[in-house]
Order: structure tokens, then sequence, then C-alpha cells
């Protein structure tokens, strides 16, 4: 019981920080993570099915979150140049700066201001990914995919992101 106390009290303490922020710029953390994820990769245009697959958002939930995004001109929709059952949504130059500011933000407001060193840090990542992992709710190594694609600049261009959802069944992170 200590173990699920000292996570679930520590989630509140962060996830109120991270509203907090949130708000500062209009946001809520899921339609953020939409954001911050187009304003991460080169080709800044995903697919709503990787969006929902990725985030591990219900496909309905995506699909409002990209209306209020774009109704906001955070992002817009556009087709897929080559699938035409497919719709992507690309980050306009305002989302780009929304994203950013508020990555800005949670960065000194929030990230780095956990009182951790960073080795205590990375040991609690380890074993924060392993408890998931062994839960069935994170896939370790397409995480790692994933984070060597974002530090190698290989973006997820329509193409890569049309070709992933069609090679790979739904994968967890």
């Amino acid at each position: 019981m200590a173990t699920f106390t000292a996570i679930l009290r520590s989630f509140q303490l962060l996830n109120s920080q991270v509203n907090a922020v949130m708000r500062a710029h209009g946001l809520t953390f899921g339609r953020y993570e939409v954001l911050a994820w187009l304003a991460t990769d080169p080709e800044p245009s995903l697919t709503l099915s990787w969006i929902s697959r990725t985030l591990r958002i219900p496909p309905a939930t995506v699909t409002n979150i990209v209306d209020s995004l774009e109704s906001e001109k955070l992002i817009r929709r556009v087709a897929h140049p080559d699938d035409a059952r497919t719709t992507l949504a690309v980050i306009t130059a305002r989302g780009r700066a929304v994203a950013d500011a508020a990555t800005q933000h949670l960065n000194t407001a929030v990230y780095e201001a956990i009182p951790l060193s960073q080795d205590d840090r990375s040991l609690l990542i380890r074993l924060l990914r392993d408890l998931r992992a062994r839960g069935g709710e994170f896939d370790v190594e397409r995480s790692d995919e994933v984070i060597e694609e974002i530090r190698s600049g290989r973006a997820r261009t329509p193409e890569r992101a049309a070709s992933n959802s069609r090679a790979r069944s739904p994968r967890r992170r």
C-alpha cells in the first residue's frame, strides 16, 4: 500500500501542477500532447489513427481533440496524399507557438522543478517503465524505437505514418 500511495500522491501533486500550466495556455493535457507530438516532428503531420494508437486515446476522443484544436487554428486537417481514407493533422504556425510556449512553461514550472537528481530521475523512470511493462501497459521496445526516431531527427512523414499504420499492429507505448 505504501508504494501505491506514494505513486498516487506523486501523480496528484504533479498532475495539479501540469493542469495549472495547461490552463494558462488554454489547453488540456490531451490537447497539449497532440500539439507537442506535431511540434517535435520535422514533418509536422500525423495520421489521426497514429495519434489514437500512440497516445492511447480512443478515436472519438482524438476527433474531439482535433476538432477543438482546429477550431482554434492550432492545427488543420488535410487529406493524405496517397490514401483517401486517411486524414492527417498538421500543426499551424500558431499551434507551434502555443506548443513551444506550453512546453517551455512545463519545463520550468514543473519538470525541472522536480527535486530529484538526474540519477534519481533515471532510476524512477526505469522503475515505472518496468512496472508499466509488466502490467502490459507499455511496450518498451516500441518506446525505444520512437525515442530514437525523435533523437535522430527521422521524421514520421505522412508516408511513413501511413505505412507504419498498415505494417504494424497497434502497439502500446
